[in-house]
Parts: structure tokens; sequence; C-alpha cells
């Protein structure tokens, strides 16, 4: 057990347990926590340097997807994976560091925002524990919610990461992620300053748009999401990437029903949302 955890045990013995470090880190040297509320540094061996000299500007947000932390810290941090993060937030609120913020930790894959197509490289990757859709897919804990929040309020301060690029797994990789999914909730992060989010419009009868449509209205839809950040191509023609994109929407922003069909409410929230970022962010 690390010293850190070893201190916030003794405050509560009941709620808080050992960590479990993987085997293959143990020689590894520590480095100084970059936020005040690390509790644990567990280094990973998964990393490497930034693209180009690339500055991080963003937030991915991921859950860990795996039946039990052990597990997910073994995986973050064991050399072969090729996966890790830079932070682990556990449901009792503890935060790991595994990755330097200057580093460039391997947690979104293939991926594209906005014009990056390297989002390891412009990114802090934040792994949340929980055990995801495989496996049953539990609410979020309150304490750990609140840690996520303060955790990225710091580096919002540090790394000057702009609201609209607080983002999900699923976001940056709809056709293969969905993570952290529909419960999480970014509205909460939103009154405590944390991502861009606005009230989904109220869902209602009306026209809508789906797997095989075609037209005019398709390509304001497609167009209209690719302004917002979404790697999307439009085309004019509703087709399975632009549903994976239209569920990953939905995850994010009106969670009340993911299907990948663009209905009213759908559309309607989009254009809020790109009605209502920071000026800078539509130049």
């Amino acid at each position: 057990m690390l010293a850190g955890s070893l201190a916030v045990a003794r405050q509560d013995p009941k709620r808080r347990r050992a960590l479990p470090i993987p085997k293959s880190v143990a020689e590894m040297k520590e480095f100084v926590p970059d936020s005040s509320i690390v509790s644990d540094v567990i280094p990973s061996p998964n990393f490497g340097e930034r693209n180009k000299g690339r500055t991080p500007d963003m937030i991915v947000l991921h859950y860990t997807g795996m039946p039990d932390v052990e597990g997910a810290l073994a995986r973050l941090c064991q050399a072969g994976t090729e996966v890790s993060a830079h932070y682990v937030v556990l449901e009792d609120g503890r935060v790991v560091q595994c990755v330097q913020e200057s580093k460039r930790a391997w947690h979104a894959g293939l991926s594209f925002w906005a014009g990056e197509e390297d989002i390891n490289s412009c990114s802090i990757g934040i792994e949340i524990v929980n055990r995801g859709h495989d496996w049953g897919y539990p609410d979020f804990p309150l304490r750990q919610v609140a840690a996520v929040i303060a955790l990225c309020r710091g580096i919002i301060i540090r790394r000057n990461v702009a609201p609209h690029r607080i983002l999900a797994h699923s976001d940056v990789a709809p056709e293969r992620k969905q993570d952290p999914g529909e419960k999480f909730p970014w509205r909460a992060l939103w009154d405590s300053g944390v991502g861009h989010w606005v009230p989904p419009a109220p869902i209602s009868r009306g026209e809508v748009m789906k797997l095989g449509a075609d037209g005019p209205e398709v390509l304001a839809l497609q167009n209209s999401l690719a302004q917002y950040g979404y790697g999307l191509t439009p085309s004019g023609h509703y087709d399975q990437a632009t549903a994976a994109v239209v569920t990953a929407f939905q995850r994010h922003f009106r969670p009340q029903k993911v299907d990948g069909i663009a209905d009213t409410s759908t559309v309607a929230t989009l254009q809020a949302l790109l009605a209502g970022r920071p000026t800078a962010a539509k130049a």
C-alpha cells in the first residue's frame, strides 16, 4: 500500500481498502502528482511523449468497464496492454494518478474531435471505476462524481480547457465506444462549472430522421454535428456512422432516450448547444 492510501485508510477503515498495486509497477519510479486531490500514485509504463510537443487542452472521460477495480488497475498499469490513463477515480472518491499530465497516455485509441485525429496527444484521460454496460452498469456514486468534478476543475485551471472540450470517450469514438454512458451525470458537472451542457429539449412527437433517410434535413443535421466537433462527413444520407454519432450525442446531451434516431428533441438540443458555445470556439 502506498503512503497516501495508508493515511486515508486509517481515517475510515470501514469504507476504504488498500489498493492493489500491479507487480509490474513495483520497480517503477513514482512521480509527484499533478493534482492536490490525488491520494495514490501507481505509475503505468504505458505512455509516451505528446506528438509535436502538443500541450493538452481537452479532457476525455471514460468508465473502466470491468467487474472490479483490481482488474482495471492491472490493465491500465501492466506493461504490454498498451492501455493507460492519467487518472483513475474510484467509487469511494479516491483519485489515483498513473501517468503524468505532461505525457501522452493511451486512453482514446482511434478517435477524432474538431479536426484533431491524435486525441491522446491533446487530451488528459480520466477513467472512472464503473462496471459499464456489459456488467450491469450501476449508477455513479455521489462521492465519485464529486471527485471527478474536483479533479476536472483543477485540470481546467492548469490546462485552460474550454467547456466544450470536456468530452465522453463515446464522443470522440462513437462507432467503438459508449462510455461513460447515459447514466453519467453531465448536468452535475455543468452545475459545478465543468463541461458544456444545456437542458435537453422535451421529447415530443414529430418528424424524425433515422437510418436510411436522405435529403437536405439529414445534411443539415450532419453539418451541425460536425460543426460541434463530431467526426462525421456530411453526405445527406443517414448511414450507420450518422446513427452512431447521434447515439453518442444522445448519451451525453439527451440521455432520456438513446436510440440513434434524430427526433425533434435531439435536433433542438444540438442547436441550443451550438448557439451557447463561447464566441471564440465558433471561429
